[in-house]
C-alpha cells in the first residue's frame, strides 16, 4: 500500500516518505512518487528557465499527463514564451496549465504595470505566490527543480520536504551544474535560447539579468536587492525532513 494512502497532513508521513526513497533522485524518485504514492495528486510546478527541460523531460517520460504548473505572469521574456511553447509541443505534454495572476487585483495593485520597480516582494507575491496558491489546491504535492548549488539560501534543500500545506519534491536537489549539461546533451535536449546570451536563471524580464562570470547562479534575480526568492517555495509553513539521509 502506497504511504499516501495515510493523509499527507498526518505527523511523519514525510519522513517515512523520504526515507522509503531515500536513496533515490531524479526520475528514479519521481517514477513511484507520481505513478504510485500520489497519483492524479502531483503536479510539477515549472518556470521554463534555464535548466527547466531536465525535470520537464523527466515527467514527459514518466507521465505525459502530469499536470504542469507554469505562472505566466505577464512579464516573461518573449523567449521564454516561446520555449514554453515548444517544449510542450516536442515532449507531448498533455496537461500545461498556463496561470495568471488575478486581474482585478492587477488592475488595484499594479495598475500602470510598474509596482515591480516600488516593491519587489508585492510584485511577485500578486504575480506568483496567490496565482500558485489557487492553482495547486486539490493537489497533495508539488515537485519544484530547486537545486543545492544555486544559492546560499537553497544550500540545505531537502529531497523530500514541505512547501505549506504540500509535500514538495526536489528530484534534483544534490544534482551539479554538470549533471543538468549531462542530462541535456545526453538526451539532446533545446536549451533556453537565453542561456547562450549569459543568462543562467531566467525570471521575469524586467528582474533578471545576465550573469557574469565568477558570479553565482542566482546573480542576475533582482540584482542589488537582497532579495534572492520569489516567494513560492518559501512561507513560515515551510519545514525541512530531518532525520532522513536524502543523498544519492
Amino acid at each position: 500500500m502506497a504511504i499516501s494512502a495515510e493523509n499527507s497532513k498526518n505527523p511523519g508521513f514525510v519522513t517515512r516518505l523520504a526515507l522509503r526513497y531515500a536513496r533515490l533522485h531524479g526520475e528514479h524518485l519521481l517514477k513511484p512518487l507520481i505513478n504510485t504514492e500520489f497519483t492524479q495528486e502531483i503536479a510539477l510546478v515549472s518556470s521554463f528557465g534555464a535548466d527547466s527541460v531536465v525535470l520537464l523531460h523527466m515527467v514527459s517520460r514518466i507521465s505525459p499527463a502530469t499536470p504542469v504548473i507554469f505562472l505566466n505572469t505577464n512579464k516573461h521574456f518573449t523567449e521564454t514564451l516561446t520555449y514554453r511553447h515548444d517544449l510542450v509541443k516536442l515532449l507531448g505534454l498533455r496537461d500545461v496549465r498556463d496561470i495568471e495572476p488575478d486581474l482585478r487585483e492587477v488592475s488595484r495593485l499594479d495598475g500602470d504595470g510598474r509596482l515591480h520597480v516600488k516593491n519587489y516582494d508585492a510584485c511577485c507575491n500578486l504575480r506568483k505566490v496567490r496565482p500558485l496558491e489557487r492553482a495547486v489546491t486539490g493537489f497533495e504535492a508539488r515537485i519544484t527543480g530547486r537545486k543545492r548549488f544555486q544559492s546560499q539560501g537553497r544550500g540545505l534543500t531537502e529531497t523530500i520536504g514541505w512547501a505549506g500545506d504540500h509535500v514538495a519534491i526536489n528530484p534534483l536537489a544534490g544534482w551539479t551544474a554538470e549533471d543538468l549539461k549531462s542530462y541535456i546533451l545526453k538526451y539532446d535536449l533545446p536549451r533556453h535560447p537565453l542561456v547562450a546570451r549569459g543568462f543562467a536563471s531566467i525570471g521575469c524580464a524586467p528582474c533578471t539579468t545576465i550573469v557574469h562570470s565568477g558570479e553565482g547562479v542566482r546573480a542576475g534575480r533582482w540584482r542589488n536587492h537582497e532579495k534572492t526568492e520569489c516567494g513560492i517555495h518559501a512561507s513560515p509553513a515551510d519545514k525541512p525532513v530531518r532525520n532522513a539521509s536524502l543523498e544519492y
